[in-house]
């Protein structure tokens, strides 16, 4: 039987499957010349290390558990929308910022994020309404800003194209590429008080995507701290996925500098042989060291969060915070003495605490004494608790009231019978709990016998009467020790958001668990007149 195809088709066809072949070759050769030269853009001079990734899930939970680790909670942020400068890149950029801060906090809950507004009025517009309404709704402390401020397209870019055509029987072709171009984010931290920015809270970060063949398969590469992060992708991806990574990476940053948590032992990079992060470690100290009082409550807080201090997180010295310094600096292996200077603060941050043992008993801070504080509106002096007899509280409002209209405001003082650690939950009309202190505004537990708690007092919230006029409970627990490491993250949570909790039977029962049963407990009933 003969063939129908004409001789000089066969002949051709061959031709042609030898000229697709030789295509392909030589797209491999673009290919491979495309990535030399983009790595050599992105790497610089010297070969840095090279790690493949699919993303920075890993780091993000990493991350989780290093707030736990550095007792990081209470932490509130609005993020804005985060535009695109360039006006080139289609993609929910606020949405993966909030993914990944979700990702963040899984465990730790340390993050507490508003997603609100378009622009600086409404912004301005929310801060100011949140100052006037209850609890649930206090001003937010920092504000994410930023955008996508660089997309560089086609900065390397090679492509072979072959096309045939001989009607009606062939009409073939083919087109080989290799590209690269370059993505940019910068992101900020605010103050929300006055919207100034947090020198150094800052993430400038970007990503070299490259494309090759047809367009089906691609990389993106990260640079951080020498350290070169290759990601693969397909085209359904692109240039969304390499975005994903950069908010990601900028997450991850902007709460490490924002908490002062060593963000970069998540990212895998080694702190003893890298400058940029030895000069980030200088720069935090010498910025904390600059207001002395930062310095020493951020070590009061992190000795007693470790056991070797119980005392006030004040920001002043005291015997108690000199003998936990000195102690610590020695289990560091380093000089035995009271001095929190540059080498130790390094030598912190780069520590594995989980190694460091608790000592046996931590030091205990002798407050001085103080002539005892009277109750509301002129009520007798509180009565101090007899020597080993047991831990007393007491709630009121600050003028004895029980009742209130709907919608009143009303103050409460909390007076503990001997200086203790106090929080405190609002069970609301929907039997929903919160706890209200300690708080953002107010992170330290610790409240004397001598000066009572005055809730709100100074701080930026609001108690008040629901507007249907429901019963409301307050309810205050004491120890003598803090029980802040000992609780359950459920117990814990945010400040001014709803726990997942059932009852206050729980967190009494928490409460007493962590403190080995020496807990004080009083309840205010919020009633309607």
């Amino acid at each position: 039987m003969h063939s129908t195809v004409p001789s000089f088709v066969r002949r051709f066809a061959a031709a042609f499957a030898c000229a697709l072949s030789l295509a392909a070759c030589q797209t491999l050769e673009v290919k491979r010349e495309t990535l030399d030269k983009t790595a050599a853009v992105a790497k610089g001079p010297e070969s840095a290390p090279f790690r493949s990734i699919t993303g920075f899930s890993s780091a993000l939970r990493c991350m989780d558990h290093l707030m736990i680790d550095y007792g990081v909670r209470d932490v509130t942020m609005l993020v804005e929308e985060l535009a695109d400068a360039t006006k080139k890149i289609n993609a929910g950029t606020r949405d993966m910022l909030i993914t990944a801060m979700s990702d963040m906090t899984k465990r730790s809950r340390a993050v507490r994020l508003v997603a609100y507004g378009k622009d600086s009025t409404n912004v301005i517009s929310f801060l100011q309404s949140a100052q006037r309404q209850s609890a649930y709704d206090v001003i937010p402390q920092f504000d994410i800003k930023g955008s996508i401020t660089q997309w560089d397209e086609n900065l390397i870019r090679d492509q072979k194209d072959l096309g045939v055509s001989l009607r009606p029987f062939v009409n073939l072709g083919i087109s080989r590429d290799a590209a690269s171009s370059i993505l940019a984010l910068d992101l900020s931290v605010l103050r929300t008080d006055d919207l100034s920015l947090l020198p150094g809270v800052t993430s400038r970060n970007s990503v070299v995507i490259l494309r090759h063949g047809k367009g089906f398969d691609g990389d993106a590469a990260y640079h951080k701290f020498g350290i070169s992060y290759a990601m693969n992708f397909s085209q359904s991806e692109g240039q969304s996925q390499a975005l994903r990574g950069l908010v990601e990476l900028a997450v991850i940053e902007l709460m490490g500098k924002l908490t002062r948590t060593p963000y970069w032992s998540c990212l895998g990079a080694d702190a003893s042989a890298n400058e940029e992060i030895r000069q980030e470690m200088a720069d935090w100290y010498y910025a904390m060291a600059s207001t002395p009082r930062e310095l020493i409550s951020y070590f009061q807080y992190q000795m007693r969060r470790r056991g070797f201090y119980q005392g006030p997180v004040d920001g002043a010295f005291n015997p108690a915070i000199d003998e936990a310094i000195a102690n610590y600096r020695a289990a560091l292996g380093l000089s035995r003495e009271a001095v929190i200077d540059q080498g130790f603060f390094q030598s912190f941050l780069l520590a594995d605490h989980a190694k460091i043992p608790r000592p046996a008993q931590p030091a205990v801070a002798t407050l001085p004494a103080q002539p005892p504080a009277s109750g509301p509106q002129g009520a007798p002096p509180a009565a101090a608790a007899p020597a080993g007899g047991p831990l007393r509280l007491t709630v009121a409002s600050a003028n004895n009231q029980t009742r209130f209209a709907p919608g009143e405001p009303f103050s409460l003082v909390v007076r503990p019978s001997e200086d203790a650690y106090v929080w405190c939950y609002l069970q609301d009309e929907k039997a929903k709990i919160t706890r209200f202190y300690p708080n953002r505004f107010a992170k330290d537990p610790l409240v004397l016998a001598a000066q009572p708690l005055t809730l709100p007092g100074p701080m930026r919230f609001q108690l008040a009467m629901n507007a249907k006029g429901l019963k409301e409970t307050v309810s205050c627990f004491a120890t003598r020790r803090d029980v802040s490491t000992a609780l359950p993250g459920a117990m814990v949570g945010t400040d001014f958001e709803p726990l997942v909790v059932g009852s206050i039977d729980q967190i009494r029962t928490a409460f007493a668990q962590a403190a080995g049963g020496a807990v004080a407990e009083e309840t205010f009933h919020v009633q309607a007149k």
